[in-house]
């Protein structure tokens, strides 16, 4: 296995242009699929879980052209659901591929098989598929009840009311959403149970309506959307820089600057992750905002207790960035941590234990006091591309770290190390 050895970080300082968001750009790109005529699409994030939505996407006969080198592509909508009838789909561990997929294929016709790899296989899909369900749909596990992999018998979606499980992923009810539309009737869904992550909701609801679909509040967590519409394309979309990798140099920046820029980061943002900013604030770090920049300087940091139910992967980086604060942190809000690309509470106790640390793992919650002085270990990375960035910050402190299976951040960020090691200074 690859092995990636960290020297010590002294300092950190210049500007980062982080790629297209994740979530932007497979929403962005399925919707620009079934849409009406043709959709430029910007800055889209070149890495492992959009390539398994685009394709996805050719498989079920939308055509896409990519200049060379160049990260826009050209999208031709088919404007409407997908007319292949039968499709055979690998979509690795992209759940932002996966349940988005799953309720847009239930509107066309055909049958339909989605597979992923054994970790996708563990991650749920149960509460999707019964609302889907509810809404007339035909859907059929292969495996396991719950998880994938599944088959779709589509014949169309009736629409109708449905209530679905808020508290696992916010992916479904995005799901749900982008699919009602194509529905024969209006759908009417409620979002029950805690919800989690609903900034993802809302990114949904704004991607939507720039390709002409309004969804109206029908109460807290309720929407309402009218069925047999058309998505239409805007002609031209670009996919803002992602909060998410931006949260890691964001944090260097507290931890060892120096002032750390992050290009690409717009003010109006519908990603949930930019109030990982606000954390670094609280802990003490100093900050400036741009239009489109965000800038962050060391301040003296302290632990601090937050709910981070609205900004889940930024909150990896906030454990790590812990280590460096004075006093305990906890975070709340992060039960769904379990059900990631790895169990990422565990994981995230066990590798922080092995920098020194003193942590606390509950069900939905973690409490982590550091140390005097971090210890230098050898990080797992549990195939998770957010554990290997996020560990990458131990190297900040006076000991080298090392990081095991460092290719995994080609899941959403392939340049991550390269763009690290050029703001460090470690001599």
């Amino acid at each position: 296995m690859e092995i990636l050895r960290l020297e010590p970080v002294r300092a950190v300082a210049g500007v980062v242009q982080v790629p297209g968001s994740k979530s932007l750009t497979n929403r962005v790109v399925l919707l620009a699929g079934i849409a009406v005529g043709v959709t430029q699409v910007d800055n889209v994030l070149v890495a492992d879980d959009t390539s398994r939505m685009l394709d996805a996407l050719a498989h079920l006969g939308v055509e896409t052209r990519r200049p060379p080198n160049a990260t826009s592509l050209e999208i031709a909508g088919v404007g409407g659901p997908f007319r292949v009838r039968h499709a055979d789909l690998f979509l690795g561990n992209a759940g932002t591929a996966m349940r988005p997929l799953t309720a847009m294929l239930t509107t066309g016709a055909g049958s339909f098989t989605l597979r992923g790899d054994p970790r996708m296989h563990e991650r749920p899909i149960g509460p999707l598929v019964d609302a889907l369900a509810a809404l007339g749909a035909h859907i059929e596990y292969l495996a396991i009840a719950g998880y994938p992999p599944l088959r779709i018998d589509a014949a169309g979606l009736d629409g109708g009311e449905v209530h679905i499980d808020g508290s696992v992923s916010s992916q479904f009810t995005s799901a749900l959403l982008l699919a009602a539309p194509l529905a024969r009737g209006r759908s009417l869904i409620h979002t029950v149970n805690d919800p989690v992550s609903l900034p993802y909701v809302s990114m949904t609801i704004d991607v939507m309506k720039r390709f002409g679909i309004d969804v109206q509040f029908a109460g807290e967590s309720s929407y309402l959307v009218e069925g047999g519409q058309t998505y239409r394309s805007p002609g031209r979309i670009s996919i803002e820089g992602d909060w998410s990798s931006a949260s890691y140099f964001l944090a260097a920046g507290a931890i060892r600057g120096g002032t750390v820029r992050v290009a690409g980061l717009e003010r109006n943002t519908s990603q949930g992750d930019v109030k990982f900013l606000d954390a670094l604030r609280d802990m003490g770090a100093f900050t400036r905002r741009g239009d489109d920049w965000v800038e962050v300087s060391r301040g003296t940091l302290h632990g601090i207790d937050v709910d981070a139910r609205d900004f889940p992967d930024a909150a990896m980086t906030l454990a790590t960035t812990a280590l460096f604060a004075t006093g305990p942190t906890s975070i709340r809000g992060i039960g769904n941590w379990r059900i990631k690309e790895t169990d990422r509470l565990a994981a995230m106790a066990t590798e922080l234990r092995k920098v020194g640390a003193t942590v606390v793992e509950g069900a939905g919650d973690l409490h982590i006091t550091p140390p005097d002085r971090l210890t230098s270990a050898v990080i797992d990375t549990y195939g998770d591309h957010r554990m290997a960035m996020a560990f990458s910050l131990a190297a900040l402190g006076d000991v080298p770290q090392v990081i095991r299976n460092p290719g995994v951040t080609s899941k959403t960020y392939p340049a991550y190390f390269d763009d690290f090691r050029r703001i460090s200074q470690t001599r």
